[in-house]
């Protein structure tokens, strides 16, 4: 039985989706990507994340790609960056992504990390991009307690769908604070990087000797063991990189996997939950 995550009272959501982060990078790579992201909607992965800053809107035309004749199949998200979040330039920034992805509309459109721009500012401009049908819903991302804490605290500023975060089984930091606040809140999260950023962090965690043993036993690769521990606990949407066919027919066999109480906690000593706050992790 798969997970699923009410996002809001009409979407319902598998806990995993897609991410395009460096996609449209590589002209060479461009039918692999697009393929991947289709597999991944064959597969019901029909979360796709991307925003304007990948590839400077190059990763948004691999996803308009993608998307030709399944775009009713696929829940599509962007985000926008700091210094276009203002009432104007948000709306002429939101226009252009609509136009790359080849759709008349966003599922859901994030302001991709806080900026110079006032929220009050934000929050009227997604207001705005709404009430036109450009944009189901709006969130945010990279945003700690005390900035989620100001945002809800604007006029509107409680329409906020969700809050995209760094979160994974080396960066355990959100448990401490943001994560209880999101899910008081009935906020989703979504997790980005849930297999950790390439280098020394992702190193660590694939050859990790507890979690070799633990998915060797339950007879799942690591990365699926680290998915399934990320969306482990309700409200948590993980979004790790359709890298390949190969690779988000993994990621989707992931919500079928169930972690025991005693994998838990032999994970928990491996990699202990924070006591503390913590700086919000970002990449």
């Amino acid at each position: 039985m798969e997970k699923l995550i009410a996002f809001d009272d009409s979407v319902t959501l598998p806990a995993v989706g897609q991410g395009t982060w460096f996609m449209g990078e590589d002209a060479l790579r461009r039918q692999e990507e697009v393929a991947a992201l289709q597999a991944g909607l064959d597969c019901g992965l029909t979360l796709i994340d991307t925003a304007e800053m990948y590839a400077e809107g190059g990763a948004e035309e691999v996803v308009g790609e993608a998307l030709r004749g399944r775009r009713d199949r696929a829940f599509v998200v962007s985000k926008v960056y700091p210094w276009n979040a203002g009432e104007v330039d948000a709306v002429e920034a939101c226009e252009r992504s609509l136009h790359r992805l080849g759709t008349d509309r966003l599922d859901l459109y994030l302001l991709h990390w806080r900026g110079n721009v006032p929220l009050e500012e934000t929050i009227r401009a997604m207001e705005k991009l709404q009430q036109q049908g450009k944009i189901l819903r709006w969130g945010v991302s990279n945003f700690d307690v005390d900035d989620l804490q100001e945002l809800l605290s604007e006029p509107g500023g409680n329409q906020c769908a969700t809050n995209q975060v760094l979160y994974h089984l080396a960066s355990r930091g959100i448990e401490y604070d943001l994560l209880p606040e999101c899910q008081q809140r009935q906020m989703p999260v979504m997790a980005y990087c849930p297999l950790a950023q390439a280098g020394r962090l992702r190193q660590t965690l694939f050859t990790h000797v507890t979690l070799v043993e633990i998915a060797q036993q339950k007879g799942i690769s690591v990365a699926q063991l680290l998915l399934a521990w990320v969306i482990r606990k309700e409200g948590i949407i993980a979004i790790p990189k359709a890298s390949s066919q190969a690779h988000v027919r993994e990621n989707a066999a992931a919500l079928q996997i169930r972690l025991s109480d005693d994998e838990l906690a032999r994970i928990n000593r491996a990699f202990p939950p924070p006591q503390s706050k913590q700086p919000l992790d970002v990449v």
